[in-house]
């Protein structure tokens, strides 16, 4: 039999919102659009190349924000005011940061590694609010899993910018692999299957939070 105070707290548990999780979805499909309207467009003239550049950055920077959605708001879905600090100052440093990756002066190849540094650094922003709520939750079996699987998400964005950096594989046979198998099609690769394990995190932060209720 369920009491009453039983079929409260069960509510409780099961009154998270999922919106968090819709944001990073459309933020990652929105992302790969317009890496492909990048990838479509890119040669059709200088000042189209330009322009698709700038959406393909701007399709980067809005998967890195909206992928602290999910994470963050569960972890801190108890404390709002701490969650939407975090989550205003990250979108903060993303608006920044992609308006100096958008400088024509900063578009040319030659700044390559410094695009890679600011994508990274803002990625790399997240383990503050991450490492708090691990502190804050302490001892967390499943919550110590998800970060376990966002683990994977790490592993996969720094190998595939350290790949698009060091032009692997076409620094050893330039020319060979202009068509398939250079490092921008290895790091788009890579970017994929951190996108995935994000995902799959991402699903277990709702699970997660649904075990949880605020004092």
């Amino acid at each position: 039999m369920w009491t009453d105070a039983d079929t409260t707290v069960q509510a409780a548990m099961q009154r998270v919102t999922t919106w968090p999780f819709f944001v990073y979805m459309c933020g990652s499909m929105f992302c790969l659009l317009m890496s492909s309207v990048y990838h479509l467009l890119t040669c059709h003239s200088h000042v189209i190349a330009a322009l698709v550049l700038r959406l393909d950055y701007t399709g980067i920077m809005v998967m890195i924000v909206r992928s602290f959605f999910p994470p963050i708001l569960y972890i801190f879905q108890c404390d709002p005011a701490l969650s939407w600090f975090y989550l205003t100052t990250i979108s903060i440093m993303g608006i920044a940061t992609l308006g100096v990756l958008l400088v024509p002066a900063f578009l040319t190849g030659a700044y390559r590694s410094l695009h890679v540094l600011l994508f990274m650094a803002m990625g790399l922003s997240g383990f503050i609010p991450v490492i708090h709520g691990i502190l804050r939750n302490w001892g967390d079996h499943l919550l110590l899993v998800t970060m376990e699987v966002e683990m994977g998400m790490v592993i996969c964005y720094m190998l595939g910018a350290f790949i698009y950096v060091a032009r692997v594989l076409e620094r050893w046979g330039p020319g060979s692999f202009d068509l398939g198998g250079h490092s921008h099609n290895i790091f788009r690769v890579m970017v994929l299957g951190g996108a995935i394990f994000h995902y799959k995190a991402a699903l277990l932060f709702l699970e997660w939070r649904r075990s949880k209720t605020c004092m």
